[in-house]
């Protein structure tokens, strides 16, 4: 299924309101090239966790997707009763924002326990400081819980044509499914490739895709995110995917072989 292949704050998202990340926060050492080539092909959930200083794109491993910028990504579940008010403040970007009308906020419709989804491009590094504002009063009590991760991932100009967000206006029908993956020991370049194929026309209907992969924060590895023209695009797919659910070797059953954990997501765009 597609769904199995694209299944994608610190209190917000970077550069947004009670959580600003800005090109002035700084941190305090910095991961070299050979360092984090050298841990990047880790697959522990401990690394995962790793205090992470200045982090910079370009210093990624060789993938199959071209990696060049960062990325934040920001899961967010709402405190019970404020869903509205918990969305209306994600998708307001902060004034002093590092790329100002680069993100996109996904809306949970069926999947994973989170509400919200919000992805902010931050260019090609992203630096934070110890000191920073504490939220406003408006946005305290709206989060249950959050998640906040800096990944690695295409150009904005790349990820906002796969994302239909190049011209948002025409494409305001789309939907989305996010999936987030742990590889099996020993798998995680198997995934890597598995997750960049090439979409198979005779069954995939989707117009858009990307894979972002985890630098620091949460514990999975690789997060991606397909986009659909229309709802009816998405249902066709998974139409198509179960009749190849008697073929031993159809996408359903490579996946189970690289990976100790997944989960899916199927989205609306709250936001632009």
């Amino acid at each position: 299924m597609r769904s199995e292949r694209f299944a994608a704050r610190p209190d917000r998202v970077p550069g947004f309101p009670d959580e600003p990340l800005t090109s002035t926060r700084k941190l305090v050492m910095k991961i070299t090239l050979p360092v984090l080539i050298a841990i990047v092909g880790l697959a522990s959930p401990a690394w995962a966790q790793s205090p992470s200083p200045t982090i910079s794109a370009t210093t990624a491993a060789a993938a199959p997707a071209a990696r060049t910028d960062m990325y934040h990504v920001h899961f967010e579940k709402a405190a019970l009763g404020r869903a509205a008010d918990a969305g209306d403040a994600v998708k307001k970007q902060a004034p002093d924002a590092p790329m100002p009308g680069h993100y996109i906020v996904l809306r949970h419709q069926d999947g994973d326990d989170w509400d919200y989804c919000v992805i902010e491009h931050l260019g090609t590094s992203a630096s934070l400081e110890a000191s920073r504002p504490a939220p406003p009063p408006s946005q305290i009590g709206l989060t249950d819980w959050h998640t906040d991760t800096f990944a690695s991932g295409p150009a904005w100009a790349t990820f906002a044509k796969e994302m239909g967000l190049d011209d948002a206006s025409k494409n305001t029908g789309s939907a989305y499914v996010v999936a987030t993956y742990r590889p099996a020991a020993g798998q995680r370049e198997g995934l890597d490739k598995f997750l960049n194929e090439p979409p198979d026309r005779a069954i995939d209907t989707s117009s858009g895709n990307v894979v972002l992969q985890h630098m620091e924060g949460a514990a999975w590895t690789f997060m991606a995110i397909g986009r659909y023209n229309s709802w009816n695009d998405f249902a066709k797919e998974q139409m198509n995917s179960i009749g190849q659910m008697s073929k031993k070797d159809a996408g359903w059953f490579k996946l189970r072989n690289l990976v100790s954990y997944h989960a899916d997501t199927l989205c609306d765009r709250l936001a632009p």
